[in-house]
């Protein structure tokens, strides 16, 4: 039970990607800090296949609005001594692509792709994390903690008729780096390859070097001020890439057999993209979003002395529908099956995810006023995990 479950269950959570809460593509897990043995490496990589769509509010198809992606990641742990261990985890936990089709042409076509309300909205964001670990053990219980750098970056643009005199602005956040921490404790019983650990992640506050556009505003309306470009011009913009808690478990039930789950909350709601001109103009910021608590709850058995497997299940509670467009989704449902293949020090683990989103409508405007529902959205992921212990 020891040599083939231990640590492979933190393996089977993370196997495939995800499309969580805001934007959040992966869980952060600080998997490779407790593998078994002395030095290991894992090299994963993958992609998802999303596809998000429904109607506008004035009956137009918006097409499919999210865009697929790929990752990869990399992760080296190092046993310095029998009590003292370290890691290097390099994932990209934070994305987005939001691309709102346009209608084609110049006169609306109900049976084309596009929305009148929201086509051409677009968001991209990309972020890469670096993370810094030690590991101190102690009889059944350890602690762990470190430092986590994050390198990001973004872009939104607004359009469509559900911007009103906004549509057409567009904001910039250039590259910038800051740093966050990380700290957890966790207790095991290797004979029984049962372990419990809590992970807390810090936020990370960006200060984004930022430039706005967008087309000219009129102050007073009919007024005798005439329209003028008060939504350009060049600011800092501070985001917070949100704290979040991570509680993982997993335990051997009988020979060759494991259950395993975690529990993830995520502070969404301090999650802000505010530029200058934008709050000026409109008293309020791009996205709002909700707090988010994702569960996981699998099984993992060993079926030969090379093959093993798993399948679990994600639940993540549907919040208030109304969401923003930007993020057009509400909750979801998924499964995850995966296969690992043992070598001696090799070890590839292979992860397929089905995932049901849930039922969403975008919103613009103050107060909220419905521009879509999306209906029907879900997500198709793989990922390869590449492990070696040395």
């Amino acid at each position: 039970m020891k040599l083939a479950l231990t640590g492979v269950a933190a393996l089977l959570m993370t196997a495939a990607p995800v499309l969580a809460g805001g934007i959040e593509r992966a869980p952060q897990s600080l998997n490779a800090l407790f593998e078994p043995g002395e030095n290991y490496v894992e090299l994963s990589f993958g992609g998802v296949d999303p596809t998000v769509d429904g109607t506008d509010s004035l009956g137009f198809d918006t097409g499919d609005v999210a865009q697929g992606y790929g990752f990869t990641g990399l992760s080296y742990k190092r046993q310095f001594t029998d009590q003292f261990s370290g890691a290097i985890i390099i994932e990209q936990p934070f994305g987005a692509d939001i691309r709102y089709p346009t209608q084609p042409g110049p006169v609306p076509n109900p049976a084309a792709e596009g929305s009148i309300l929201l086509g051409g909205t677009l968001a991209q964001v990309d972020s890469t994390t670096f993370t810094a670990l030690g590991r101190y053990k102690f009889n059944n219980f350890s602690v762990h903690g470190g430092i986590r750098g994050s390198r990001a970056d973004g872009t939104v643009e607004l359009n469509g008729a559900a911007y009103g005199p906004v549509a057409g602005y567009r904001v910039e956040l250039d590259t910038e780096t800051a740093i966050g921490y990380v700290i957890g404790a966790a207790w095991e019983r290797p004979e029984i390859a049962a372990r419990v650990s809590l992970t807390y992640n810090s936020e990370i506050e960006h200060d984004f070097d930022t430039s706005e556009t967008g087309p000219l505003v009129d102050p007073d309306g009919p007024g005798p001020i005439p329209p003028v470009p008060i939504l350009n011009g060049s600011s800092t913009t501070t985001v917070k890439t949100p704290e979040s808690w991570n509680l993982e478990f997993q335990t051997g039930v009988a020979a060759d057999t494991l259950v395993f789950g975690s529990i993830r909350w995520v502070n969404w709601s301090e999650f802000r993209v505010d530029p200058e001109n934008f709050v000026t103009v409109t008293g309020g910021g791009l996205v709002e979003l909700e707090d988010t608590t994702t569960y996981t709850l699998g099984v993992g058995r060993k079926f030969t002395e090379n093959w093993s497997g798993s399948a679990s299940f994600t639940f993540e509670k549907e919040g208030d529908d109304l969401v923003s467009p930007l993020a057009p989704t509400n909750g979801r449902k998924g499964i995850t099956l995966a296969a690992i293949y043992n070598q001696g020090p090799l070890r590839v683990t292979t992860g397929v995810n089905y995932t049901k989103l849930g039922d969403a409508r975008p919103e613009t405007g103050t107060p909220d006023v419905e521009r879509a529902q999306m209906e029907d959205s879900d997500f198709f992921g793989i990922g390869v995990r590449v492990g070696y212990s040395f």
